[in-house]
């Protein structure tokens, strides 16, 4: 008999721990860039992006970036911490179900012991009434940091221009913020360079998707494409390959634009719908689904006699 308990408080504990785990593990964003904040935005690489309608915190500092930092660029150190990318959820509910598997081991669960099959399946009550819990928090937490609007009735005004708080998309329509290093002149963006930065939104989505490197190659900087890179070689690694599908702008607003030398900078904050799915290469098995919306914000360039193309992605605050 206490050969039986003893195997049941195992099997339960084991249980236990694999609910705390999946509830523990870091969920990444598997869209192009990750959740992170990467590239260059010219003179302006390491000075957050304004705020608009669409991104009211405004955005991250930079991650990554080849662009050497100079005196006029202000420090990457000064910035505020970048996102990571991790989801709510990890530790705090991993830590009420270690105290669960901690009691298990000991001899009590949550609310008791594990003697007999009855305190057994207490604990896996136990362990769903959490999972339930988690689930209802990350819906909070979520709804709670999206955009003000968000999911409410609006005009979309990436593609017909029309007149916003600063420009035609809304936001700072270029303007200087305070304290950024002053523009070497004015770039004028109009509804065709909207409708240019939509396109270039889905394209990209889709040829990261086909793990196509050529189009990456031809519509985002060559820095952007060694990140691409190396984030579809760790998914190789990890034999699986992130397929984005449904891609649609929802809410579009223009953060700044401005010239140096011969290139033009555009920062545009963007929300936008997607289907986001890691399958298995081997298999074809479906791993990781996520159908959601993201809020970020992507730089362009344009040098004479070629269109725009991607030099960074920034997250919102």
């Amino acid at each position: 008999m206490l050969t039986q308990i003893s195997r049941r408080r195992r099997v339960a504990a084991v249980l236990t721990l694999a609910a705390a785990l999946a509830v523990a593990a870091p969920v990444a964003e598997a869209r192009p860039g990750g959740g992170g904040s990467f590239g260059s935005r010219g003179s302006r690489t390491y000075t957050a992006p304004s705020a608009t309608p669409t991104a009211p915190g405004g955005g991250m500092s930079m991650q990554r970036s080849q662009t050497a930092p100079s005196p006029g660029m202000g420090s990457p150190g000064m910035q505020a911490p970048a996102a990571t990318g991790r989801r709510f959820g990890g530790g705090f509910f991993a830590g009420l179900l270690g105290a669960g598997l901690i009691g298990a081991l000991l001899g009590g669960g949550f609310f008791g012991g594990l003697g007999g099959l009855a305190s057994m399946i207490g604990l896996l009550f136990q362990v769903g009434l959490v999972v339930v819990v988690v689930m209802l928090a990350l819906r909070f937490f979520r709804r709670r940091n999206e955009p003000a609007g968000a999911g409410a009735p609006y005009a979309r005004s990436s593609l017909d221009g029309r007149q916003g708080p600063g420009g035609p998309m809304g936001g700072a329509g270029g303007g200087m913020g305070a304290g950024r290093p002053p523009q070497t002149r004015p770039v004028q963006i109009g509804p065709a360079d909207y409708q240019a930065f939509e396109r270039l939104l889905g394209d990209i989505q889709d040829a990261y998707s086909r793990e196509d490197r050529v189009t990456l190659g031809n519509l985002t900087t060559p820095e952007m494409v060694s990140y691409f890179d190396e984030e579809l070689r760790n998914n190789a690694a990890r034999g699986v390959v992130n397929k984005i599908s449904d891609v649609k702008l929802l809410q579009g607003d223009l953060a700044e634009s401005w010239g140096e030398d011969r290139t033009d900078y555009a920062t545009v904050a963007m929300r936008y719908a997607l289907k986001d799915v890691m399958i298995e290469r081997a298999s074809g098995r479906v791993v990781q689904t996520d159908s959601s919306e993201a809020t970020e914000l992507w730089t362009f360039l344009r040098q004479p006699g070629r269109g725009w193309v991607l030099s960074a992605i920034q997250q919102t605050r």
